[in-house]
């Protein structure tokens, strides 16, 4: 028993250790996230889009459509859309799914709270906006200011029913 001490403590520690480069690899440390801004994640619209909804998913939409609410979260200079999004919802143990677009040379949101595009038809998924306005480049491309709100919205019509039809023909945004 007296031979397995040294090896269970290092790798204790080797464990420990890798939690802590493993968090810290996502999130800045407090004092380094200067900036403020507003996060929010909703998918309300399939409240009234029901029937066309994934037969396997009714118990995953939240009874009033909001996955995060309206939560004010720390940036630091240069990140993105994507970055916050990223941090706050494994911060809070929420389902996330991306893939990396190389010929977009962005992240491209496929699921969240485990509600995936073309869940609820074949014109569903993520959008985003940012102070009202919906975006016209990747999340993973837009750099936060301070102050700015970010509002990730479920559609399920290309965004025509969350107000986002210019968005969806590369019209709005900034």
């Amino acid at each position: 028993m007296r031979r397995r001490w040294p090896f269970i403590l290092t790798a204790l520690l080797a464990l420990l250790a890798g939690l802590c480069f493993y968090r810290a690899s996502f999130s800045p440390p407090p004092g380094e996230r200067e900036y403020l801004c507003t996060l929010s994640v909703r998918c309300d619209t399939i409240l009234e889009n029901m029937e066309q909804l994934n037969k396997d998913k009714p118990e995953l939409v939240p009874a009033d459509g909001v996955i995060l609410a309206e939560t004010e979260v720390g940036f630091s200079e240069g990140e993105s859309v994507f970055d916050v999004l990223k941090r706050t919802l494994m911060e809070r143990a929420i389902h996330l799914e991306f893939v990396e677009t190389p010929f977009f040379a962005s992240a491209y949101v496929e699921g969240i709270g485990n509600l995936y595009e073309m869940d609820c038809g074949p014109l569903s998924g993520w959008m985003f906006k940012v102070n009202g306005e919906f975006a016209t480049k990747g999340c993973s491309l837009y750099r936060l200011d301070p102050g700015d709100g970010v509002e990730w919205l479920y559609t399920c019509d290309l965004g025509r029913d969350i107000g986002g039809e210019d968005a969806s023909l590369g019209g709005a945004g900034r």
